[in-house]
């Protein structure tokens, strides 16, 4: 694992065309930017693991 450490409106390129921008830091919580392509699906990992197991992720209506 690769452990980087990151500013605020910093950015993590992953191979060509993603890219991750830390937009906030409030404590103990970071907020990320992911920019993709639209062939590849961004999760978060709980999301992920529910869509494996075939399950409807518990999303907020405000999220999706």
């Amino acid at each position: 694992m690769l452990v980087l450490s990151r500013q605020r409106d910093e950015e993590i390129m992953i191979g060509d065309h993603i890219r991750v921008t830390i937009v906030e830091i409030r404590g103990d919580k970071v907020r990320l930017g992911i920019q993709a392509p639209a062939d590849v699906s961004v999760h978060r990992r709980e999301v992920y693991e529910a869509i494996r197991r075939g399950q409807e992720p518990n999303i907020p209506e405000d999220r999706r």
